[in-house]
């Protein structure tokens, strides 16, 4: 759906060696800005209308170069010097409108009605495409007076609101009546936000923004511009380059992915940029859920540069007195955040001298596997409940102990290590969990419930440990972590989820493999969080900034799981689209291939390396990526749901 990330990476590799020149002294490289501006920007076409106007300010606001130089020539003289546009950016669909508002601030109607209007939601991912109403020259050349009936209005849309500028309703509600005021209003879809820390920050809401215009020498000029800038998402596809920042996991050396996004121009700038993104630490909506090695005093001592011999140097300072084992924490954290914006050796330094003593110079395949204690083993073939046990997802037997004989197995969930199993089994009144050894009959945890969510594991914190925590949600609202006590036994704790509660009940909860965010099912919406533990006491742990993801097309979710460490898994009940991916920033949503499949689906397992595996309502169908034809799984009980562990 997007393939700007591919593009724009194949382009980055392509000219990564042209970038480097054979015999010059060390270049500096642009440290993070919004741009730089190669020539004069020219002012607008001459005798543009308001509608035109406002459209291809918001247009040019794509570019942020030299302080969105380009859009200010939209604006009238005085509001060119006095602009100041907050550190987000608003992203909107591609179709958009712009209207004009009536005298007293409200919008004026259009006099052409869209098939869809603004808000309402799509029969079908994929399809039913909304119909503009116009195009950004439809009105251009015309003067219009303000409007006391029906106005004119180009494009149309749906969406979430940017905050409006303090004052902006009362404009419209006091704007003049004589030809040379008019007050339009941008409509359109939000798709999201870009934050000051250039994270992305899915919505939903409608966006309607009013921007004030006035005649300047016989043209109009905005005087009132948006406090966020507004940009389409394909211009934003555009000029931003999505990398993957890293921190790690609290309680192990499992490097954990920060998304962002980066002004993707000039190139030779985006490894300064990403160094500056990973300096000042995790994302807000990350905060809290990761360790970050660098600490608060890391810095650079210099520009990142390109040297001589064509390796990228990064000069840090204030990282000298960490440890040993701290600072190849630290050489793996900006290699592996540098890896998709460069292809060059990494020269990591600390006050002038090599980072990691005896190691100077840095190639990603040079790092350890930071990401094995958070990915099954490849010996363990998952498992599947089917007709009230746990059999073997590789050849179908059921597996050792009362969980493989009983019939009374609802759900369970294996360690990522294997030797674990949590099982939720009926009960007298209700259901029941039990905890233990793989094989054997686990601890009935002191927990009453009338339902509980399929169980999930926290990682341990190496591959030679034990995990010591499972989590599930009880009765739908109540999230309880699972935990041993001193004597090895299981003992419950309760989750903080307050953030989680007004969304809605939990239908479905996965932790990621790496332990640091939380997938949830909330009334068929995707919900991600943040997993944020106490630093005086580690069993106090909270789900924090959730986050909704692709909210307006997506709310028929069943069931889902982690492909990887940035992307989800999602089963639905939609016959057009019953399997989907998306991201942990929701900024997009990919389909699966739906061949074969029979909606609605009931269950999904999905882990990174492995095959997706689905139950719909006849069995089991796998599939490898998204244009794959579902293959018939070979264990194929109607009644089975899979899973992998974790």
């Amino acid at each position: 759906m997007r393939a700007w990330a591919a593009l724009g990476l194949a382009a980055l590799v392509a000219s990564g060696c042209a970038a480097i020149p054979a015999e010059s002294q060390p270049e500096a490289l642009p440290q993070q800005q919004r741009g730089q501006q190669t020539e004069a920007v020219p002012e607008p076409a001459p005798g543009l209308d308001p509608l035109s106007v406002v459209r291809e300010f918001v247009e040019a606001s794509a570019e942020p170069a030299s302080d969105y130089a380009a859009a200010r020539a939209y604006l009238s003289q005085r509001a060119r010097k006095e602009w100041q546009p907050d550190q987000s950016v608003a992203v909107i669909e591609d179709e958009f409108s712009t209207v004009f508002a009536a005298a007293d601030g409200s919008r004026a109607p259009a006099t052409s009605s869209p098939d869809s209007e603004p808000g309402e939601r799509r029969d079908e991912r994929g399809n039913g495409d909304e119909t503009r109403t116009g195009s950004p020259g439809d009105d251009a050349g015309a003067e219009q007076a303000p409007p006391a009936t029906p106005a004119q209005e180009t494009g149309s849309a749906t969406g979430p609101s940017p905050t409006v500028p303090d004052g902006a309703a009362s404009d419209g509600a006091t704007a003049s009546k004589a030809p040379d005021e008019q007050i339009v209003t941008v409509r359109g879809g939000h798709v999201g936000r870009l934050a000051a820390d250039s994270s992305f920050i899915p919505a939903d809401d409608a966006v309607e923004q009013n921007v004030r215009l006035r005649k300047e020498n016989g043209e109009w000029r905005i005087v009132d511009p948006p406090q966020s800038v507004l940009v389409t998402m394909s211009d934003f596809d555009e000029t931003y380059f999505r990398v993957p920042v890293y921190f790690f996991a609290p309680e192990s050396n499992v490097l954990v992915p920060d998304l962002r996004y980066v002004v993707a121009s000039p190139q030779s700038g985006l490894p300064a940029r990403v160094v500056d993104l990973l300096l000042a630490g995790p994302s807000d909506g990350l905060t809290g859920a990761v360790r970050n090695p660098l600490g608060e005093n890391a810095s650079l001592e210099t520009n990142v540069t390109t040297t001589r011999d064509g390796a990228l140097a990064v000069p840090l300072t204030g990282v000298a007195d960490r440890s040993g084992h701290d600072k190849e924490l630290i050489a793996a954290q900006v290699v592996r955040s540098l890896q998709t914006v460069t292809t060059s050796r990494v020269r990591l330094l600390s006050n002038g001298s090599a980072l990691v003593q005896g190691h100077r110079d840095w190639r990603p395949g040079e790092l350890p596997s930071y990401q094995a204690a958070a990915t099954p083993s490849s010996d363990l073939p998952g498992l599947m409940v089917a007709d009230g046990r746990v059999l073997s997802l590789g050849n179908g037997q059921p597996i050792p102990g009362p969980a493989g004989s009983r019939r009374n197995v609802r759900s369970a969930a294996q360690s990522l290590g294997g030797d674990q199993l949590a099982v939720v089994e009926r009960a007298r009144q209700g259901v029941r969990l039990r905890v233990g050894p793989y094989g054997e009959q686990g601890q009935a945890v002191d927990l009453d419930a009338s339902s509980m969510t399929r169980p999930t594991w926290v990682p341990a914190t190496s591959r030679s440990e034990q995990s010591r925590e499972v989590w599930t949600v009880v009765g739908g609202d109540r999230v309880v972590q699972v935990v041993t006590d001193a004597e090895g036994r299981w003992v419950t704790q309760s989750v903080n989820s307050s953030e989680i509660n007004p969304i809605g009940n939990i239908d479905a909860l996965r932790l990621s493999r790496d332990g640091t965010r939380a997938a949830m099912v909330i009334g068929g919406k995707v919900v991600v969080a943040a997993v944020v533990r106490d630093d005086d006491s580690r069993a106090s742990v909270a789900l924090r900034a959730p986050r909704v993801l692709q909210g307006d097309e997506l709310d028929d979710a069943v069931a889902l799981d982690w492909t990887g460490q940035d992307a989800l898994a999602v089963a639905t009940q939609s016959e057009s689209s019953p399997v989907v991916r998306v991201p942990l920033d929701g900024l997009r949503i990919d389909q699966f291939n739906s061949s074969n499949l029979i909606a609605p689906m009931r269950g999904i397992t999905a882990a990174p390396g492995r095959p997706t595996v689905v139950a719909d309502a006849t069995g089991l169908w796998t599939a490898s990526d998204l244009g794959d034809v579902w293959r018939p799984h070979d264990q194929r009980g109607s009644s089975a749901v899979p899973f992998y562990p974790g």
